[in-house]
């Protein structure tokens, strides 16, 4: 995939003049750059507690209900119920199917991945994709403190890496946000490495808890190895973040193709064919994304920089807390 350049968008990026225009929708994120980045991040904070606190209250581990780790009680099995739960030997004495309940942890270690390597500098509607990757850190990290709960994160532009070590507290939370946001722009040409990064998180082993990893996993799925690595500790939830122009082409004639990471361009004439096969190998490299994650025992979030990322948020966190309670579909 790559950065466009166009005559309606000769920037490439297109959000620059978005700050300064009016109509700026409502649910957009706030500007996370230069001397407005500490207001910010203070108004991304409110947006949080405002419009996503609550959401999770009850007895679950960590950002969605998990089944915990220590074994609870026994209860006859009900209708909905996922039979991977069963008690076999507990079926076996009364003969009745019988489930096991189990314990939600209550301290919980999260572990942030953000990756903003050179791709995510680049958006075309209200905000860049770096931007999106601070919000849904932000949302993580502020969502998952409270009950002795740490954060910790790792933070790569593909030319350092920066370990923020799991800490309790909403102090050590707003500094773990502005450090992502705050996190160098790599040189055009710098190449991440996603496989790599997530390496990382696993050597030394940690704890069990939840691992997010925050990118829009362009390229090759070199990182689903080290990701199903993660799962035997680890809950496990992916944040793909993508922009309109990831997965189709503006119809305005002759463009150029810019490949952020490598600094390789290419002039090309936007005909009906070509965005055509753009937009079905965009498709593929989507399905083969979901995929991998689904594969590595992921959870999948979608964000996009053309559409209201909490709500998106909601209704992931929603459709997981069905699935981890049994609901038909």
């Amino acid at each position: 995939m790559a950065r466009t350049n166009d005559p309606a968008n000769p920037s490439g990026a297109g959000v620059s003049g978005a700050d300064s225009r009016e109509g700026r929708p409502s649910w957009a994120p706030p500007v996370l750059r230069g001397d407005r980045l500490a207001a910010g991040l203070r108004t991304l904070e409110l947006e949080i507690r405002g419009r996503l606190d609550g959401l999770l209250q009850g007895n679950h581990l960590g950002l969605v209900p998990g089944p915990g780790s220590e074994p609870g009680e026994a209860r006859p099995y009900q209708p909905g119920d996922d039979v991977r739960r069963m008690d076999w030997a507990v079926t076996a004495r009364t003969t009745t199917p019988h489930i096991r309940e189990s314990i939600a942890d209550r301290e919980l270690e999260t572990w942030i991945v953000a990756d903003v390597s050179a791709s995510l500098d680049f958006g075309t509607a209200v905000c860049e994709k770096r931007d999106l990757a601070v919000c849904a850190a932000a949302a993580i990290t502020h969502l998952t403190l409270g009950g002795g709960n740490r954060v910790g994160a790792l933070i790569s532009n593909g030319a350092e890496t920066v370990r923020v070590p799991a800490r309790g507290g909403r102090a050590h939370a707003r500094n773990l946000v502005r450090k992502i946001a705050e996190m160098p722009r790599a040189a055009e040409g710098t190449r991440g490495d996603l496989a790599q990064l997530v390496d990382q998180l696993r050597r030394p082993p940690r704890r069990r808890g939840l691992a997010v990893v925050v990118s829009d996993f362009l390229g090759d799925t070199a990182w689903q190895r080290p990701l199903r690595g993660l799962s035997g500790r680890h809950d496990l939830i992916g944040v793909e973040v993508l922009d309109p122009r990831d997965v189709d082409l503006p119809e305005v004639g002759d463009i150029v193709l810019a490949d952020p990471e490598t600094g390789r361009q290419r002039e090309v004439h936007a005909s009906a064919q070509l965005r055509k096969e753009f937009a079905a190998a965009a498709q593929r490299h989507r399905s083969d994304v979901a995929r991998a994650l689904r594969q590595a025992g992921a959870g999948h979030l979608v964000l996009r920089t053309d559409s209201d990322w909490i709500a998106d948020t909601v209704r992931f966190v929603v459709a997981r807390k069905r699935g981890w309670s049994g609901a038909a579909s």
